[in-house]
């Protein structure tokens, strides 16, 4: 049986490979912590597939990551690759559109205020950084539901998209758009 880490460099960008990948973890989840481990190597191209993995994962079966939020919240401030910063925007993405408009119970039970506070935190350093427009959309859309229980919220990131509107590319213009229609 090849390792964890073996599988994960053998798998590609394919949504079929990342699909076999999430299944790989959700049948063995008992190798979730060892996943988190090679997704916090932010300096190897490793870390990039395992995030793949792990978002596919959270689509998935979110519920999965649940347990492992600590580790989570304190793992994506240090992911600073495109091709992993992406991956774990939406992954914020999925857990505070859980939270906050489909409001499953496990969710709401695991996701503390501690952890909510940290992805405002690394939401909002995702849209003042050069990041792509991926996780600056997926975190319009956290920050903005992020800003229903924290009131301090939605006015820095209205000035934040104001701010950044003339400079940003059509999508997110696009994104911003609507979420600036939202917050008036």
């Amino acid at each position: 049986m090849i390792s964890l880490e073996e599988h994960i460099q053998s798998i590609n960008h394919s949504r079929e490979q990342r699909n076999d990948f999430a299944h790989l973890i959700l049948d063995n989840t008992e190798l979730l912590p060892e996943l988190l481990q090679i997704c916090a190597r932010v300096n190897e191209e490793i870390s990039c597939r395992a995030s793949w993995g792990l978002e596919f994962l959270c689509k998935k079966n979110l519920t999965a990551i649940l347990p492992h939020l600590d580790q989570l919240v304190d793992l994506v401030p240090k992911v600073y690759k495109h091709p992993a910063v992406r991956p774990m925007a939406k992954i914020y993405e999925y857990l505070i559109l859980a939270y906050y408009k489909a409001k499953k119970p496990e969710v709401r039970q695991h996701l503390t205020q501690t952890h909510r506070e940290k992805i405002t935190e690394t939401c909002f350093d995702w849209m003042i950084t050069d990041q792509k427009v991926a996780p600056q959309a997926y975190s319009m859309t956290s920050l903005y539901l992020l800003g229903t229980e924290f009131d301090w919220v939605h006015p820095e990131l209205k000035i934040t998209l104001e701010n950044n509107y003339n400079s940003g590319s059509a999508a997110y213009k696009a994104r911003s758009r609507m979420i600036l229609k939202k917050l008036r």
